[in-house]
């Protein structure tokens, strides 16, 4: 049997993930027969994983987190419910949610039987107003987005944490960061634990992070939140276990404390500068060829380059998705870079 080729990232320019920094894959090979999910027999992993957790507790500003690693973002946003879910009391539990939330949470109430409440936006970003209007007595959890996957905003998360802490039902306050994560602290974006009441957070080391797929993170602000999630596990060295998933490869958890051991802060504060002015620097060629872009507050550029040149350049190899409205989407990944951008304005005004 042929295996065939893996995809190559020199045309991808829609991806929420990146080629893994050396240092990750050369770990994540390393620990790939590993289960961080019986930390009894690999002990080596398990404090991997707690080291990683620190880590990334350092990156979203919280001094003591909790957590683990997840297989990426959307488990780690089921959990985040599910965890709301088991703490609240509430025979009718919805969660409130933008919407400009990931399609994960729809899979989330799907799975955990909770109505989905989704709040208009205001621009791009999430109305407050209709938050407050949609919470009651029944919300068990309400979600901001820190960096959403279309257009890369970021909700006004200290507002949303006040009317979180306003409601009367004490829903549980989850930011989802998963892409944005990894570039929001070196912006001025208020976001994380240091600048809100947030209770838990979805952060992805295998996007923005440069880790192996798959490295998701949940990171909550107290030990005992993660308590609603334990089941126990009689067979085991440990007595409980709070993730979904049991058996998860050690690869994950390696790759992500090599990269950020390779990367954080300086690395990833350089990455993101990169990033950023690749965005600019797209968003100003395509404006000046008459097409109309949202401008970028992260590595992240919308552009109305209209759906036939979308379809002609992907016939021509460049993988490049539409936002819900049809806008181009452009994720300025680490492997994007300037030259792949130059390549790729010098294909669009070819089959226009």
């Amino acid at each position: 049997m042929q295996l065939g080729t893996p995809q190559s990232f020199s045309r991808v320019l829609s991806s929420m993930c990146t080629e893994p920094h050396p240092a990750a894959r050369e770990a994540a090979e390393r620990f790939l027969a590993t289960n961080p999910g019986d930390p009894g027999t690999y002990e080596t992993v398990a404090d991997l994983e707690r080291t990683v957790v620190e880590r990334l507790g350092e990156i979203v500003g919280l001094s003591d987190p909790a957590g683990y690693l997840a297989s990426g973002g959307t488990e780690a946003n089921i959990q985040a419910l599910r965890l709301a879910r088991n703490r609240a009391d509430s025979t009718e539990p919805n969660v409130v949610v933008p919407a400009s939330a990931h399609f994960s949470f729809t899979k989330a109430a799907d799975v955990l039987g909770l109505e989905l409440r989704v709040a208009p936006l205001d621009g791009y970003t999430v109305s407050l107003p209709a938050v407050r209007e949609l919470v009651d007595e029944d919300t068990v959890a309400v979600v901001g987005v820190a960096g959403s996957t279309e257009y890369g905003r970021v909700d006004p998360i200290p507002a949303l944490a006040d009317a979180v802490a306003d409601a009367s039902g004490d829903p549980l306050f989850h930011v989802d960061a998963a892409w944005g994560g990894f570039v929001l602290p070196f912006t001025e974006h208020a976001w994380s634990f240091a600048d809100a009441a947030v209770d838990t957070l979805t952060i992805d080391p295998h996007k923005m992070g440069q880790a192996v797929v798959p490295a998701g993170g949940l990171i909550a602000r107290d030990e005992s939140l993660l308590a609603d999630l334990a089941v126990d596990t009689p067979y085991l060295e440990s007595t409980s276990q709070i993730t979904l998933t049991g058996t998860r490869s050690g690869a994950g958890v390696a790759s992500a404390a090599a990269a950020l051991d390779a990367l954080w802060p300086a690395g990833y504060r350089e990455q993101y500068e990169r990033s950023q002015a690749n965005a600019e620097w797209l968003a100003a060629e395509l404006r000046a060829r008459g097409d109309r872009v949202v401008s970028p507050t992260l590595p992240l550029v919308a552009a109305d380059i209209g759906r036939d040149a979308i379809d002609a350049v992907r016939a021509e190899g460049w993988r490049l998705s539409r936002t819900e409205q049809g806008e181009a989407r452009f994720v300025l990944q680490p492997h994007v870079t300037r030259e792949t951008l130059t390549a790729f304005l010098d294909e669009l005004d070819r089959v226009r």
